[in-house]
C-alpha cells in the first residue's frame, strides 16, 4: 500500500500538507465518515486529496445532470438530495449529514442534484485520485462498502414509507430516522432538529405540505411530541412515536 502520494499516479495538485491534516485529525466528522477507516499516520496523503469548501443556506452543490467528477464529505450542515421531474416539480430524495458522501453512487452523471439546507462544509475529492486512493488503502473501500449497505438498508425504508404507510406513520417515521440519525453522531436525539422546511420534508415523504403540518399538530394534540418551534420538535413519549410510526 502506498503510504506516501505518487503524484504520477494522484497529481500534480496532491502535496503533502499538514495543515489540512490537521483539521483532519481534529474534524468531529471524521468517526463515522469514510476517512475515520484511516489511521492517523495516512491522513496527510488523503487530506493533500481534498479541496475544503464552503456552501450558505440554498447554494448548489452539485448539479443533476452533471458530469460526476467529484466526490464530497460531509464536514458539518445538511444537505438536500433531489431529482427534477418531467412537469417541473422537484422530488426530495434525501438528506444527508455530517460523515455522509456524496457523489459515489453516480459513475457518469449526478443522479440527483445536492443543495445546502444549511450553512454546509465539505471535503471535495476528485473521484478518479478518490477511487486511485481507494486502490491503495482497501480499509478506505471496505469503510465504504459498509456505508453503502447502510444506504441501501434507508432506501429500503423509504420504499416501505412511501408504498405502504398512512401520512401519520411516514411523518412518524422521518421523526424517527433524525432522531436515530442524531443519537448514531452522539448528538441529542430528543429535542430533534428540523433544519429543512416543511415543503422539503412534504416532498420526501410523498405528501402535501398541508397534510404534514396537519399531521405534526395532530402528533402534537396527542401529546407524542410537543412543538417548540418552527425548526424544534421535542418527543413526549419515544414509545407512542414508534406506534404513530407503525412499529418502526
Amino acid at each position: 500500500m502506498a503510504c506516501a502520494l505518487d503524484q504520477r499516479r494522484y497529481g500534480d495538485s496532491a502535496k503533502r500538507a499538514e495543515a489540512p491534516a490537521t483539521l483532519c485529525a481534529m474534524c468531529h466528522a471524521r468517526q463515522f465518515a469514510v476517512c475515520g477507516a484511516l489511521a492517523e499516520d495516512k491522513l496527510p496523503d488523503f487530506a493533500a486529496l481534498s479541496s475544503h469548501l464552503r456552501f450558505a443556506a440554498g447554494q448548489t452543490i452539485s448539479e443533476e445532470g452533471a458530469p460526476a467528477d467529484w466526490v464530497f464529505s460531509v464536514v458539518s450542515g445538511v444537505i438536500g438530495l433531489h431529482k427534477a421531474l418531467p412537469d417541473g416539480r422537484r422530488q426530495t430524495t434525501g438528506f444527508l449529514f455530517a460523515g455522509d458522501v456524496i457523489g459515489l453512487a453516480s459513475r457518469i452523471v449526478n443522479a440527483c442534484a445536492a443543495e445546502a439546507i444549511t450553512d454546509v462544509q465539505v471535503c471535495r475529492f476528485s473521484r478518479s485520485r478518490f477511487e486511485m486512493y481507494m486502490d491503495d488503502n482497501p480499509e478506505l473501500r471496505a469503510r465504504l462498502l459498509r456505508m453503502t449497505a447502510d444506504e441501501l438498508s434507508a432506501a429500503h425504508d423509504q420504499m416501505l414509507l412511501l408504498g405502504r404507510k398512512t401520512a401519520r406513520e411516514r411523518v412518524a417515521s422521518f421523526l424517527l430516522q433524525l432522531a436515530e440519525r442524531a443519537a448514531a453522531r452522539q448528538m441529542p436525539a430528543n429535542p430533534i432538529v428540523l433544519p429543512m422546511r416543511r415543503m422539503a420534508i412534504a416532498d420526501y415523504l410523498g405528501l402535501t405540505i398541508e397534510t404534514v403540518s396537519r399531521t405534526f399538530t395532530n402528533l402534537a394534540r396527542a401529546g407524542v411530541i410537543e412543538l417548540v418551534d418552527t425548526s424544534t420538535v421535542r418527543i413526549g413519549s419515544m414509545f407512542a412515536l414508534r406506534h404513530a410510526a407503525g412499529g418502526r
